[in-house]
């Protein structure tokens, strides 16, 4: 396993960052099982674990702090904040009351004195990000977190961020947490560039595409709408949506090239995102050991120019072939009111 100086801040981060989010009821509840898996993962040198408080309300957080007794002092650990934890206003969002609890709440389920990466899991527009940066930052001086992050910010955001913590003298985001694969290559654009500027150290979530890039789904194939993930998300896999049939074009070009070069079409997948001079890790969430194994088994591939041109031609950098973030739309496009002018002011005379 490789490891990457995570950012500017000298914590040095496996290539691999083991994801837990499948580490919960719905979709891996046996904790022992879970425990195993982290297990494997560091011995086969992965040292960067990544969960969020709100990972099954808290579960995946109590299984992570059962994996790492013993072995706290050897991982870099990450976790997130902003949902809605329980219910009850004021359990959620980036104010300074809400994340003074849900620190603490995520310090005794991990079962450690420390949190290395604090991420702040997506933007909250009812807070000014002075407040957010402004208890991070206190939380670094108390010695409760080592570095703090954002996940699913837009690179906008990003900038303002630091903007803001440069004016005030706060700390800053150290990282980005952002969505990226080879069927989700927008980030190149603006948001991987942003965090080169900054220094910051880049984290990817979903590098499998929500499962597109696993080789299940392919073209031709009946899917299942009432089970698994495109239960959840039937959207992101009816073949009928057009959307969907780019993705299982790309995918089928992919298979192939994945096969010529001898790797699996995962293998390819994750390989792509840390190829990337912008990339730090790759988050990968196993929900079984054998898929552990499988991702592991692909750790040192190495893809030459010759293949990365290959897929620049399936999917071109910069492009899209689905929208990686409408789990998390910006209130900008989904709240009328910010998009339409009162009635009276809509006329230009």
């Amino acid at each position: 396993m490789r490891y990457r100086t995570l950012g500017r801040t000298g914590i040095e981060v496996s290539v691999h960052c083991l994801g837990t989010m499948m580490f919960q009821d719905g979709f891996n509840s046996d904790h022992e099982e879970c425990v195993r898996i982290i297990h494997a993962a560091l011995d086969q040198g992965i040292n960067f674990v990544d969960t969020a408080d709100m990972y099954g309300q808290g579960e995946s957080e109590e299984i992570v702090g059962k994996a790492l007794r013993g072995r706290r002092d050897d991982v870099v650990l990450a976790t997130k904040v902003h949902f809605q934890m329980g219910e009850g206003r004021n359990r959620s969002g980036n104010s300074r009351r809400w994340i003074l609890k849900a620190v603490e709440d995520s310090l005794r389920r991990l079962n450690t004195d420390w949190i290395d990466l604090y991420q702040v899991h997506l933007p909250d527009p009812s807070t000014d990000i002075e407040e957010t940066l402004s208890v991070l930052s206190d939380l670094v001086r108390q010695g409760k977190i080592r570095a703090f992050g954002c996940s699913n910010f837009p690179p906008e955001e990003i900038v303002e961020a630091h903007h803001v913590s440069e004016r005030r003298g706060l700390g800053r985001f150290r990282t980005a947490q952002p969505p990226y694969s080879i069927l989700a290559r927008g980030i190149e654009s603006s948001l991987l560039p942003v965090c080169e500027r900054y220094g910051m150290g880049v984290l990817v979530w979903s590098p499998l595409a929500f499962g597109f890039l696993t080789g299940k789904h392919r073209k031709g194939r009946p899917v299942d709408l009432t089970a698994g993930r495109a239960a959840l998300r039937p959207a992101f896999f009816d073949p009928a949506i057009a959307e969907n049939t780019a993705k299982l074009d790309a995918v089928e070009q992919l298979i192939e090239l994945a096969t010529d070069i001898g790797c699996t079409l995962p293998q390819l997948a994750v390989a792509f995102t840390v190829a990337h001079p912008a990339v730090t890790s790759a988050i990968t969430g196993p929900r079984t050991m054998r898929q552990l194994e499988d991702l592991l088994k692909g750790a040192a591939l190495t893809l030459d120019d010759a293949t990365l041109d290959r897929i620049d031609d399936i999917v071109p950098p910069g492009v899209n072939r689905y929208n990686p973030s409408t789990s998390f739309p910006p209130r900008s496009l989904t709240d009328t009111v910010l998009r339409r002018r009162p009635l009276a002011e809509r006329a230009a005379a």
